[in-house]
């Protein structure tokens, strides 16, 4: 079948991915004995739909699987979605809230089959999307954190690490949502910068004699909390501060509470900071509840589960919500005389990430497990290369948070997720079991209630790696594929997943789970900003395959559940960036941006141009590729190696360049480095393919030797197609495609691009003397597209060349010159070139001028005229990088941009003007 005349990416994408997943080539093959290469895809959310980061991670981790596969290891892409407890429970709510339903109301049996309903038949998305990539997942191995068999492991596991004396059940401070009703992680809390208050009160020294002191005897406390002063039980200064050392040991009345608290020493005052008193609220505060500990203070809870003042605090404040009591308690300090002043303050509120409620220091009891001696065997592992973090300053993150590792609280006050395998007697004793059989058999008794939490999410996933493989079963892919080959994750997740991954997988199997771990950046809009909603910058990857009308993409970012005033915001940002929607730029010109983006840095800038430029890139190639057709297909590419091959050094030069691509690919693949593995293969197909040898080999393919022509064919058609495949693993589709139509006329034989052998560079087909020759040859035609440009010569007028030099070398070139710099011909001269004015270019030992009769003064005054332009434009440019206003408020990127525009003008005058003085 004919190639297209144009790139259509929409054409060939869903038809090769269709073939690839149909034919088997994801799958692994646990009876080989090839070497192994395994990548674990970091489970999605079940509730979650392919984001910039997703679509990021997925291009490097499937690149690393095709060049893996391609290199002959026996690859597996290991795929899955997690259960996503908090998320998915939230989603399914709100579609019963919309029909009226309660989920207490239904009963948790009948609940789950809701939540199981929908996954059904909403939970694909992300994989259906993940195809759209071109992620070459083993989908036949497709695993769901709830599965029968995944579920098996994490109950195996809780119950191993109960029996070990890891996991334990005690009343511990935790984070909580009281719209969610319960515990949740620190990546769940999103510290927000917000405007609030700071609140002086007063708090009355009690005399000794146990009544209260004078009116001014009294500590000043500060908080931005008032209403957790129900919940004091001391005030704390710093045992160094001379102004309160004679205090420490006596008491204060809390204001508003019949009650006294003790004045307490603790170095966890700052001394410095406001008046050194800090009120202590262990039940509330995280900082404060460890000073409540080294106190031997017993907290006070005064909040209920879902945020409202319990019976322990005063009468008058019981029932209502923490703010409205809020309000009420600074009213009565105010009118009592306790409040001295309130300041203005900035402070980091703790939202919920999914409610957007202030997370509150609850006390409560929860499931933990021990961590001190699983982190000191995940710290060991690291200082013993068996695991690698890249960029290696990583590994210092990961030790720094196993060094000071507190408990884990696992247990989760939600309905979905994996309940805890424990179970309750009317007196309160637990018994851990697999299954309720088995806790009636531990406790000999028949009437036994389970527990009603779930499990962290976090808790499953530090499973994956084995779980995914079989475990606790002794399986053949648990022995072939574990320990896994690379994680590909971000820096945000190395505490809660990699570190945890880490200590279990260790625990339970003896092994690592992973040899390295690439951490990669995060992705930014093209200013450095983080993508937000809020900020109208978030880029769905599938408006940038398919594209998006600016209609369509102003109503997907406009909800109706947004205020008008934020819809308006996003809709101008919008417009702005995509005053006609976005481009379609197809799956691999996004996956080639994202692999040239990928360096060791910790922000990555998405600026969709760079798209626009890879898209350009594939039509480059494809274009490429219809010429080599056009000029090969029924022709001789000389497969019959019996027929005579003429190489000139055009094309051992481009077959050497092949083979250091191949070598520098190779190495930038050994170490993450996508982004030089891209501009490796953009300088390749682009620079040297493209733009130079193809326009050589032209001038070779008029050659009347039926040897040099052949040669010329088999070079074309050979390194075009070790060109296809080595770009395959970033742009599967293209290469995909073009492959097919050029592999034959290259000899060789296959089903798909995907099963065939990576290029391997060989050092001995590098030629240096050609390479050098072809440098040269470069170099000359460059300059005489220069001497062109500097005399303002039509492309389409061929002019005489004349040249001093080596005439053997300039007989040698004699062709290539005239068809690429368009000469009428070349005079190579003996002596000196012609006294007139005229520019000349030096290249090495060679002397260059076109022969053009030139009208001096019509062309003293062109020069004139773009001299007087070109200091306009200098002026201008000047005029702003001198304006402090404008190099101080501009982006970075765009004061440089204008600095290199100054720079350009100014060489660019300075040639001018040297031209203009050689005319008189």
């Amino acid at each position: 079948m004919e190639l297209e005349k144009s790139f259509d990416p929409k054409l060939i994408e869903n038809r090769w991915y269709a073939n690839w997943e149909a034919t088997g080539y994801f799958k692994a093959n646990t009876a080989s004995d090839r070497s192994a290469y395994c990548i674990m895809l970091p489970p999605p959310n079940v509730t979650g739909t392919l984001h910039m980061g997703h679509a990021f991670q997925h291009t490097l981790m499937d690149a690393l699987i095709r060049y893996h596969r391609m290199l002959g290891d026996n690859t597996l892409w290991q795929a899955g979605t997690d259960h996503a407890g908090i998320a998915t429970q939230i989603v399914v709510e709100r579609q019963l809230d919309q029909q009226k339903l309660n989920r207490r109301e239904m009963g948790r049996e009948a609940f789950l089959q809701r939540v199981w309903q929908w996954k059904e038949e909403s939970g694909s998305t992300i994989t259906r999307q993940m195809r759209r990539l071109g992620t070459s997942c083993d989908w036949t191995r497709e695993r769901f954190t709830m599965d029968a068999e995944l579920s098996r492991a994490v109950t195996e596991v809780f119950v191993r690490l109960y029996q070990d004396g890891l996991i334990y059940r005690g009343k511990r401070l935790v984070n909580w949502d009281p719209v969610l009703q319960t515990a949740v992680s620190d990546l769940e809390v999103v510290p927000t910068e917000e405007n609030g208050s700071l609140w002086h009160i007063r708090y009355p020294l009690e005399s000794t004699d146990g009544t209260s002191g004078t009116a001014d005897a009294a500590l000043i406390v500060a908080t931005t909390r008032p209403e957790t002063m129900l919940g004091d039980v001391a005030v704390a200064v710093h045992p160094d501060d001379a102004r309160y050392q004679h205090l420490i040991g006596r008491h204060v009345r809390l204001p508003l509470c019949e009650r006294t608290i003790p004045i307490i020493a603790d170095t966890y005052v700052d001394l410095e900071f406001g008046t050194g008193c800090v009120k202590i609220t262990p039940a509330h505060d995280f900082n404060d509840y460890q000073v409540g500990q080294r106190h031997h203070l017993v907290p006070i809870n005064i909040l209920t589960l879902d945020g409202k003042i319990n019976d322990l605090a005063p009468v008058e404040y019981q029932g209502m919500d923490r703010f409205d009591a809020r309000k009420k308690i600074i009213a009565d300090l105010q009118a009592q005389g306790f409040l001295v002043e309130t300041k203005p303050h900035k402070l980091m509120a703790p939202r919920g990430d999914r409610t957007n409620t202030i997370i509150e220091p609850m006390l409560t009891d929860q499931w933990y497990v021990a961590m001190e001696g699983l982190a000191k065997r995940g710290l060991d592992v690291v200082a013993k290369g068996e695991v690698r973090f890249t960029p290696e300053n990583w590994t210092h993150v990961y030790n720094q948070w196993l060094e000071n590792i507190q408990d884990w609280c696992i247990s989760r006050q939600l309905w979905w997720g994996h309940r805890i395998p424990a179970w309750y007697d009317e007196e309160g004793n637990v018994f851990v079991a697999h299954s309720l059989e088995e806790a009636q058999q531990l406790s000999g008794k028949q009437d036994l209630r389970q527990d009603d939490d779930v499990l962290d999410t976090w808790f499953s996933s530090a499973l994956w790696p084995f779980s995914t493989l079989g475990w606790p079963d002794e399986t053949t892919e648990l022995k072939t594929f574990l320990p896994t080959s690379v994680l590909i994750t971000g820096f945000d997740i190395i505490f809660f997943w990699v570190a945890r991954m880490v200590m279990m997988s260790l625990h339970f199997t003896g092994k690592v789970p992973f040899k390295e771990v690439y951490i990669t950046g995060l992705i930014r809009d093209a200013e450095g900003q983080k993508m937000s909603k809020s900020k109208g910058n978030v880029l769905d990857p599938l408006d940038l395959i398919d594209g998006i009308a600016l209609s369509d993409l102003l109503a997907k970012r406009t909800t109706g559940l947004m205020k008008p005033k934020d819809a308006d915001a996003i809709a101008q940002t919008t417009r702005k960036h995509f005053p006609d929607g976005i481009p379609a730029f197809g799956t691999d010109a996004l996956r080639f941006t994202f692999a040239s983006l990928a360096s060791h840095g910790r922000d990555i800038k998405f600026d969709m141009q760079r798209c626009e430029g890879y898209r350009n890139f594939c039509n480059k190639l494809w274009n490429a590729t219809r010429y080599v057709l056009m000029n090969c297909e029924g022709k001789d590419t000389g497969t019959d190696e019996s027929l005579p091959l003429v190489y000139s050094d055009v094309d051992r030069w481009i077959i050497s360049r092949l083979q250091q691509a191949e070598q520098a690919v190779e190495q930038a693949f050994a170490s993450y480095r996508f982004d030089l593995v891209a501009r490796e293969i953009y300088e390749l197909v682009w620079d040297e393919y493209c733009d130079w040898y193809v326009e050589l080999a032209k001038v070779q393919l008029q050659a009347t030797d039926e040897s040099v022509q052949r040669a010329t064919r088999r070079t074309l058609v050979r390194v075009l197609e070790a060109m296809l495949r080595l770009a395959h693993p970033i742009i599967p589709f293209i290469t995909e495609e073009l492959w097919q139509k050029v592999a034959p006329l290259a000899g060789r034989q296959g089903s798909s691009i995907m099963c065939q052998p990576y290029p391997q560079a060989d050092r001995q087909r590098i030629d240096e003397q050609a390479m050098q020759s072809i440098i040269l040859l470069k170099d000359m035609v460059n300059a005489c597209r220069t001497l062109r440009s500097e005399m303002n010569l039509s492309p389409a007028v061929k002019v005489p060349l004349l040249a001093i030099g080596n005439q053997q070398i300039l007989n040698q070139f004699s062709r290539y010159l005239m068809a690429l710099a368009k000469l009428a011909e070349i005079d190579c001269l003996s002596d000196a070139l012609p006294d007139v004015d005229a520019p000349v270019s030096i290249v090495g030992e060679f002397r260059l001028m076109l022969k053009v009769e030139v009208d001096v003064n019509a062309e003293r005054e062109r020069l004139k005229k773009e001299i007087a332009r070109i200091e306009v434009e200098v002026v201008k440019a000047s005029s702003k990088l001198g304006n402090p206003g404008f190099v101080e408020r501009a982006p970075a990127h765009v004061v440089t941009q204008e600095q290199e525009r100054l720079a350009t003008f100014d060489a660019k005058l300075q040639k001018l003007k040297e031209q203009l003085n050689r005319l008189g």
